[in-house]
């Protein structure tokens, strides 16, 4: 998943006349935000876990060593490290980049 380079790591404090603006609706307007943010977290998972399982090799169940691999620790870092998937979301809202309509419409 490609990551914008202006969606800030740390939560940042919002007006809500700048979320509303777009739907008319606060509440609607979050309920886009938290939709577009689970779909974000769910791509971003899929990918670390299709990244990780490279790394899980058949072993013993009854082993109890854990062998610790660089890569996998530095794919680990990295993805802890993005923005939380409700900024990335925010952004994505606040720019225009989301598309929304109402279930009635067609």
């Amino acid at each position: 998943m490609e990551i914008k380079k202006n969606v800030p790591t740390n939560t940042v404090t919002r007006k809500l006349v700048d979320l509303d603006t777009p739907t008319g609706n606060i509440y609607e307007s979050i309920n886009i935000i938290a939709r577009r943010a689970n779909q974000i977290a769910t791509e971003i998972k899929t990918e670390l876990t299709r990244k990780l399982a490279e790394f899980s090799a058949p072993s013993d169940s009854s082993a109890d060593e854990t062998f610790e691999n660089r890569e996998q620790i530095e794919i680990s870092s990295y993805y802890e490290r993005l923005p939380k998937p409700a900024l990335i979301a925010t952004e994505e809202f606040l720019d225009g980049e989301l598309y929304f309509r109402h279930g009635s419409e067609k």
